[in-house]
Order: structure tokens, then C-alpha cells, then sequence
């Protein structure tokens, strides 16, 4: 997708950021050894290449990767503080992690979820009315999420279920899509949710049912969840759940959720909706650890172009997370072990876990050669080292050796 060579250089020095602990165009300019450090703010403002066709390369990898398995969605949004207004679409408006309303940026975001490894399928900014544009046309959040669930059928991804918080599971049109595609939906609600019931009806709050909430780096917690039944229990269904664990369900905090799922769902359902942590968990390592707020750009089209990027090194890390797990899976159902990546697992540091963060901590291993000679290299120009240059073009052979599993070839969109 890039006519000219400098254009893909510059795609992969971007990508080679991941090892920093801030992504800023010259910290990466710094690491790869650039020394137009102009390019990679032209590439990202000025350079002619499709955001588009980007996004659908990277989805088409997914769509490649997962094959068949149904997906669990999450919608969420997030939104980052930024000061003043040069910005494009920058407002004073609700903050999530903040959990207040403050002057920032706020985007809309669809995840899947497969065997608990997340891919990234679509972002969209939130323009507030403020902000619009001649060009622009508003569209709240749940508008906006109907869009990307409308645009992911389209796609052809088999859904699983759905998963959203509650100012997507309040909205009647939200789940009037959902229903349209008859999508299994489980969206949470506000405690004081209202549902339409004949006189004389009441709201039955059946007995505390306690589970056990497996969680993946702690112990695992005992929690509660009932069924709250609105006059007679109908299709779609609504439910309270405790967080954290406790022993008093009556004094703890809780949650409120309603789904469409059907069958006996009572023990499945609370499960079942806290992969919506996987909203939170897959996008806290972008933002955190891939950059999603560091871009020092205003202009809209520009912030896009870095946000795609950030999703294609978010497809890297969960590539690699994803083909881990099959690897295991494969040396467990068969005596021969498929490609094995030895001796790179000797390194020390090496993680085995088959998560999104230690496949994301064994890449930044990998690029270690890579991002020393990027340090480097301008003072063996100042003190010639031959044995050191040398060495370390060897290493950085040694890492483009490093396979897990094949990664089919991507031959057309």
C-alpha cells in the first residue's frame, strides 16, 4: 500500500516504538537511528497512503487469524485529557478513567474477544456539537456503536455475543439493532433502570446465588448475583451482580445488567459479562504501553493515521499472543512439537505465559538489538568499533530468525 520504500520504512520504524516508555515521534526518531526526524511527522500528516486501506488490511489479517470462531464484542469508549482547544474535537465532556467530566478527547471502540486474546477491530472519534465541523455531521455514542456493530456483520465476523456498559445498554436503539440481527447481548443498566409493567404488577428480587469468579492474575473470588423479575420474567432479562467478594451480598456494592440470552443462564451469565474486563484490559496496554495518548498532533485526519498505526502494533502483540496459545496447544495434542522458538526462551527474561502482555514483553526483547544499534550507532561513527558493529549486526540476524508459528501470506483485500 505504499508506492514508495521511504513510506514503508517509516510504517516500521512506528512500529519499532513499542519498546519505549513514551512514544513520541523523536524518542522513536532516536531509537531506530532516523536521522530525518521530519519524516515520521510527514508520514503521519502528509504522506500520501489510505487510513483506509490500512484498516482493512488489518482487519482482514484478523478475519485470517481468528477463521471461524464466534467472537465476543465490546463496545466501550475512552477519552484522554487534553488543555485547550486546538485540538480538532476537543471539549469538555465526560472522562471514563477519570470518572468525571474535563476537558478532553473521546473516542468509540470495538474489541473481540477469542480464547481470551483481544484484536482490535474499529475506533471512531466522538465529535461533540461543539466542535462540528461544515463537514461534519453529529452522531452521539450509541449512533455511533450501531454503526461499527452494522459495519462488523458486514464484515462477516460471527458474534458470539455482545458486551457494553450501560450508556449503550440504556440506549433503546442500541438494543433495537441488537435485536434486529438477533445478536445475544449482555449490556449493564443503571440501578435505576425503568421496564413498562401493567397495574398491579411488581419487581420480584429473587434469592442471593453465589458463584465463583475465576480471575486471571488473582485468587479466585466468591461473589453473588440474582435475578430481579419485572411483573413475569420475560426474554430479556435482568440481573444484580456483587463486586469483589463478600459475604453480605445485601451490603455490597453491585451491578446491574440485562441480556437476551436464553436457558438456564443463572450461574453462566455474571461469567459470561465480566469478559467485558477484557474492554479495560485490552485497551489499558494501548494507551499505557503503545502510545493511544501521546501523539502531539491537532489535526484530526493526522490523530487517525497514529491511532490506525497503534492498532496494527496492537494486531502484532496479539498475533503473537494468539499463536503462543496454539503453539501449547499443539505440543500437548501431539508428541511432535510444532517450529520451536529455542533458543530465544533461554533469555532470562523470556515470559512463557500466553497473554497479550508477555507476548508484548518478548517482543520488546526481540527488539532489543535492534533499538541498541539504533542508540549506537552514532557513536561507533565517533569510536569504530568493527568487532561491535559486527556483533551486533549478528544478533539482530539472530532475531529475525525468531518464529512461532507460519503466518499466512496476505495475497489480496
Amino acid at each position: 500500500m505504499f508506492e514508495d520504500v521511504r513510506l514503508y520504512k517509516c510504517f516500521k520504524w512506528l512500529h519499532m516504538g513499542i519498546p519505549l516508555p513514551r512514544k513520541t515521534l523523536p524518542e522513536i526518531a532516536k531509537l531506530t537511528g532516523l536521522k530525518d526526524r521530519q519524516s515520521l511527522h510527514h508520514f503521519l500528516c502528509d504522506a500520501m497512503w489510505d487510513v483506509k486501506q490500512l484498516r482493512a488490511i488489518r482487519l482482514h489479517l484478523i478475519r485470517q487469524e481468528i477463521g471461524t470462531h464466534p467472537i465476543t464484542l465490546c463496545i466501550d469508549e475512552t477519552g484522554d485529557v487534553k488543555r485547550g482547544e486546538a485540538t480538532d474535537y476537543v471539549a469538555k465532556q465526560y472522562i471514563g478513567h477519570l470518572g468525571k467530566t474535563a476537558n478532553g478527547v473521546v473516542s468509540v471502540n470495538a474489541y473481540a474477544v477469542v480464547n481470551g486474546i483481544t484484536y482490535p477491530l474499529l475506533f471512531k472519534i466522538y465529535k461533540p456539537k461543539s466542535r462540528l465541523k461544515a463537514s461534519d455531521e453529529y452522531q452521539s455514542k450509541p449512533q455511533i456503536a450501531i454503526g461499527m456493530i452494522q459495519e462488523i456483520k458486514a464484515l462477516g465476523f460471527a458474534i458470539e455475543r455482545v458486551l457494553a456498559d450501560s450508556l449503550y445498554g440504556e440506549s433503546e436503539a442500541v438494543t433495537r439493532c441488537l435485536e434486529t440481527f438477533q445478536l445475544p447481548y449482555i449490556v449493564a443498566i443503571r440501578s435505576n433502570h425503568g421496564v413498562l409493567m401493567t397495574q398491579g404488577q411488581r419487581v420480584r428480587y429473587n434469592s442471593w446465588c453465589a458463584y465463583d469468579q475465576p480471575l486471571s492474575e488473582h485468587p479466585t473470588e466468591r461473589r453473588h448475583l440474582r435475578e430481579i423479575i419485572f411483573g413475569h420474567r420475560r426474554k430479556v432479562r435482568y440481573y444484580q451482580i456483587t463486586q469483589g467478594s463478600t459475604s453480605d451480598p445485601d451490603k455490597a456494592d453491585s451491578w446491574f445488567i440485562m441480556t437476551n440470552l436464553e436457558g438456564n443462564i443463572l450461574l453462566s451469565v455474571a461469567t459470561q459479562y465480566s469478559l467485558r474486563t477484557w474492554i479495560e484490559y485490552g485497551f489499558r496496554p494501548v494507551k499505557q504501553e503503545l502510545g493511544w495518548h501521546d501523539y502531539r498532533l491537532t489535526d484530526y485526519n493526522s490523530i487517525e493515521r497514529g491511532w490506525e498505526l497503534i492498532f496494527s502494533v496492537y494486531l502484532l502483540v496479539s498475533l503473537h499472543a494468539d499463536e503462543s496459545i496454539a503453539q501449547q496447544q499443539c505440543n500437548l495434542d501431539d508428541s511432535t512439537p510444532v517450529a520451536s522458538p529455542l533458543p530465544f526462551t533461554q533469555h532470562p527474561h523470556w515470559e512463557r505465559g500466553t497473554t497479550w502482555k508477555s507476548a508484548l514483553n518478548n517482543l520488546r526483547l526481540l527488539l532489543q538489538p535492534y533499538s541498541g544499534w539504533g542508540w549506537l550507532e552514532v557513536w561507533l561513527q565517533v569510536f569504530p568499533i568493527p568487532g561491535l558493529e559486527h556483533g551486533l549486526h549478528q544478533l539482530m540476524d539472530c532475531m529475525d530468525t525468531f518464529r512461532i508459528l507460519p503466518i499466512p501470506i496476505l495475497e489480496s483485500v
